[in-house]
Order: C-alpha cells, then sequence, then structure tokens
C-alpha cells in the first residue's frame, strides 16, 4: 500500500464526484470561495453547467481524481461509488476520498474500509441542510472519521456549511445525521397530513398556518425532556400509553372522516398499543423508548 499523507494545509482546490442537486449546490459554494474546482458526473451535460460557472470539467473519472488531493464525493449511496471508484483503484493512493453521501452507518464504514485498502484517507460527512441550500443558516456538516484526515482538509471543505467533527468512528456522522432524519422524515409527513385535514374539512391552510408555527414552540422543550426520561428508560407509565392510544384513535377518525390518508397515525397507534401489551404482560409500564430499543419482544 501507497504511503498515505496528509493533504497540505492551504489546499485551494477540489474534486466534486457526483453533481446532483447537494453536488451542485457544494460546486457552486467552492467556487463563490475561490475554491477551484473539477468535475465529473456520469450525465456530462451537468458537468457542462458547471464548467460554465468555472469549474473544470474532467473528461473521466481518473481525470477528475489525479486533478486534487482531496475529492469529495456526492452520489445517492455507497453502492454508487464503489461502481464510479472501482474502475480507478490504482489512482487512489494519497487522495482524500470525503463522502458526502447518505447511507447507512454500517455501509459508511465498509466503504471507509473499502478506500483505505486502496491507499486513500477517507472522510465520511452527512449533510444537514434545507434541502439543497447549504447557505441557509440552519445547515451544517456532520463529518467523522481520523482526526488527522479532517484537519487537513478542514479549511478547504468550510465553504460547504458549518462543521460538526463527532469523532474517528467511520460510521457517526451517519448515526448522528440518519438520527436526525428519523424525526424528519415522520414530521414531514406529519404536517402535510394535517394540512391535508385542514383543506378537506372546508378550512384555510394559511388561517391555520399560524397555530401550526405557534404549536413548535415547546417542542424544544420536549424533545430536551425526552431525552433526559430516555436515558433512564423512557417516558410514559400505562396510563399516559392508553391517553396517547385514544389520542391517536381520534386523530384517526378526524382524518379519516376528512378522506384524508392516516397511515403515519395507525404506524404511531400501533407502537403505542404494542407499549401498552407489553407493559400489561409485564405487571408494570413499559415506555415506548423500550419498544423502539428492541427491548420487547
Amino acid at each position: 500500500m501507497s504511503e498515505i499523507r496528509s493533504a497540505s494545509p492551504h489546499l485551494r482546490s477540489v474534486s466534486v464526484i457526483g453533481l446532483g442537486p447537494m453536488g451542485r449546490a457544494m460546486v457552486k459554494a467552492f467556487l463563490t470561495a475561490g475554491v477551484e474546482v473539477t468535475v465529473w458526473n456520469r450525465s456530462p451535460e451537468k458537468a457542462a453547467a458547471m464548467a460554465e460557472l468555472g469549474a473544470k470539467k474532467a473528461a473521466t473519472v481518473a481525470e477528475a481524481v489525479d486533478a486534487n488531493e482531496v475529492i469529495v464525493v456526492s452520489l445517492t449511496h455507497y453502492a454508487a461509488m464503489y461502481d464510479v471508484l472501482e474502475p480507478v483503484t490504482d489512482h487512489l493512493p494519497g487522495k482524500i476520498i470525503a463522502n458526502l453521501s447518505s447511507d447507512s452507518p454500517q455501509r459508511t464504514r465498509a466503504g471507509a474500509s473499502w478506500v483505505r485498502s486502496h491507499g486513500a484517507q477517507f472522510l465520511s460527512g452527512g449533510c444537514m441542510t434545507v434541502s439543497d441550500d447549504i447557505e441557509h443558516p440552519a445547515s451544517y456538516i456532520f463529518y467523522s472519521g481520523p482526526r488527522p484526515t479532517f484537519d487537513a482538509c478542514a479549511e478547504l471543505l468550510r465553504p460547504l456549511s458549518p462543521q460538526e467533527y463527532l469523532g474517528a468512528d467511520d460510521g457517526l456522522a451517519q448515526v448522528y445525521y440518519q438520527a436526525l432524519l428519523t424525526v424528519f422524515h415522520p414530521w414531514m409527513l406529519a404536517v402535510d397530513q394535517a394540512f391535508a385535514l385542514i383543506a378537506n374539512s372546508g378550512n384555510e391552510i394559511d388561517h391555520f398556518l399560524p397555530y401550526a408555527l405557534r404549536a413548535q414552540a415547546p417542542y424544544a422543550d420536549f424533545m430536551t425532556g425526552f431525552a433526559a426520561t430516555a436515558k433512564t428508560g423512557g417516558w410514559g407509565d400505562l396510563a399516559n400509553l392508553r391517553m396517547m392510544d385514544a389520542g391517536a384513535r381520534h386523530v384517526i377518525e378526524a382524518s379519516e372522516d376528512a378522506g384524508v390518508d392516516a397511515t403515519l397515525i395507525h404506524a404511531a397507534q400501533a407502537l403505542w398499543r404494542k407499549a401498552i401489551d407489553a407493559s400489561v404482560a409485564a405487571g408494570h409500564p413499559v415506555p415506548i423508548h423500550r419498544v423502539l430499543r428492541g427491548d420487547v419482544v
């Protein structure tokens, strides 16, 4: 294996492989910051569009890898990384692969091992952005991997978003990233279900919106409280669980009466009922947190 060396502390150039919405946003951020960018994408028209903004278009993946020490990968998943880089593994020694694609923590760790087996360094990232708006004030990026690798290219990657380095575990950025998406997915579906209920009931979404925003105010306190109870096993006795079951039933009834799909709340109710059944069987409260952690069969 070739010797792995640290990147120059004054790097001002980077290669970006993968030009979906996020990859294109990254290229634009680099260019705005004065970073020289070489791009490659399987669909050449996307690379051509970035070239019109000032990026250098690589004709091949090998050319993109050879162009710079740091290669930012922004693809759909890690399988795509193998598809793209497998044919050019002999070009990887001495490079830093910063994979900012989404995938599971285990696939990320496997991907890191694969990259290192070909003589390159590896850094994992999880982009917590508002869609592809990396300039949004709330956007930031989780990073994990060896600290020296992060330190070597942190300044180069800084234009992408504020940085949150989590630790040496290659999968850690994806653990945190996917945990936050666990909150986001049902939240997004629930918001659309709420708007559908309002609209199908003959009301105006614009009139409802201020109340929806107002309802978000205590969520930070709720999350802090849930975090505290999660560390000691979770929240809720049997009476609480039955109250949540009843509440879910009311949401289901209101939604279905208005012709709104209530699949999401049916799933929530099923979990509340699983915790109720486990509590009755155990003779003591079994909080939903324990159910979700797999402590209850």
